[in-house]
Parts: C-alpha cells; sequence; structure tokens
C-alpha cells in the first residue's frame, strides 16, 4: 500500500510539473491534456485519471503559485509588531528570493493573467487583505495620499520587472546575465529605499 501510494504521489508530481512547464510556455488557451500527458511521460487516460480537465489541473498549478506569493507576503502584511519600514524591506527581500527560486513564475502568472483572465482574477484570494492590513493601516498613519494598493503594487512592479524582462536584459547587454544575482541583491536595498523616499518614511 505505501509503494502504491509512493508511486501515486509520483505520477501525479510529474503530471503537475509538466503542467507547469506547458503551461508557461503555451498558456492556458494553447495549451491540450495531451501536450501535458506527453511532456510528463505518461498517456492521457492516466492523467485524466488523477486531474480529469486541464482546467483542474491549471487551477491547481495556479494556485500552488499564487499560495507561494501570498503565502509569504501576508504574515508581513499582518505583523502589528513590525513598522511601515521594516515591512517595505521584508516584503522586497522576500519576494525577490522568492523570483530567484522560481525564475518561471513572472512568465507563468502574465502568461495566465493574459491568456484566462477570469480565472486567475478568480483564484486571487488574499488579495484583498492588502486593503485591510496592518500595512495599510500605517501607511494611512504615514502618508494618507498614497493608496495601500498602489504601494504594493509598485514594490512588486520594482521586484519582478527585472525577472520578466531578464532574457531581454541579457541579449542588451550580456554583462547582466554575468551579474544578475549581485544586482537583484543589490535591488532587496534600492526597493526599500525608493519606496522610502517617496513615502518620506525615517
Amino acid at each position: 500500500m505505501a509503494k502504491k501510494k509512493q508511486e501515486t504521489l509520483s505520477s501525479e508530481e510529474k503530471i503537475k510539473e509538466a503542467a507547469r512547464k506547458v503551461f508557461m510556455e503555451k498558456g492556458y488557451a494553447a495549451t491540450r491534456t495531451r501536450d501535458i500527458a506527453e511532456a510528463a511521460g505518461i498517456n492521457l487516460a492516466l492523467l485524466n485519471y488523477y486531474f480529469r480537465s486541464k482546467e483542474k489541473l491549471f487551477e491547481l498549478v495556479m494556485q500552488e503559485k499564487l499560495s507561494s506569493f501570498f503565502g509569504l507576503m501576508l504574515p508581513v502584511l499582518q505583523d502589528p509588531a513590525s513598522s511601515l519600514s521594516d515591512k517595505i524591506h521584508t516584503i522586497a527581500d522576500r519576494y525577490i528570493n522568492m523570483l530567484a527560486d522560481n525564475p518561471d513564475l513572472p512568465l507563468f502568472v502574465l502568461n495566465a493573467m493574459r491568456n484566462a483572465p477570469k480565472k486567475f482574477v478568480a483564484m486571487l484570494k488574499g488579495a484583498d487583505h492588502v486593503l485591510h492590513s496592518v500595512f495599510a493601516r500605517q501607511l494611512k498613519e504615514q502618508n494618507p495620499d498614497v493608496a495601500p494598493e498602489q504601494l504594493f503594487i509598485n514594490i512588486i512592479a520594482l521586484c519582478i520587472f527585472p525577472f520578466a524582462m531578464r532574457p531581454g536584459l541579457e541579449v542588451l547587454s550580456p554583462e547582466i546575465g554575468v551579474q544578475f544575482n549581485t544586482l537583484m541583491e543589490e535591488r532587496k536595498k534600492l526597493v526599500p529605499k525608493w519606496m522610502k523616499a517617496m513615502l518620506k518614511v525615517k
């Protein structure tokens, strides 16, 4: 029984890994379950046995991606013990680390938003917590003219842009590819600096 369970988990993970790759390359609309089965090295019947449909598999893969993001961010946003300045530093640091560990994430999410916007938005559970967080309250006290969602989007955008554009940036300047990790370590310090300058956070 234990061996059978292990084989089942292994097959499921192989399918999910193949789905991540194919969805990222082709987008949701252009992907067929047959493409995923071929990438996983299994037959279509086995894929359908585990996941039933492309839609179910996409939702599972995307939910894992989004959960990893909000799982990192929500505790930071809701932490009453840390200052707004500390939160900005922590968000930038954690998000850049996550992107470094998951370099396919930006393109995966962008493809999902472009090819299946309704499905993507429906899975954004946790996004509304930004507006009702300790982070939002501290921002209102610091600078009520800046909306919390705007500040949060700015932080995330400044972190994600180099990863999303890395292939093009490396074509423009091969040195960027060599120095990319160093540049991202520097960016962990620069993003909070830019945000705090805008907000005049001391």
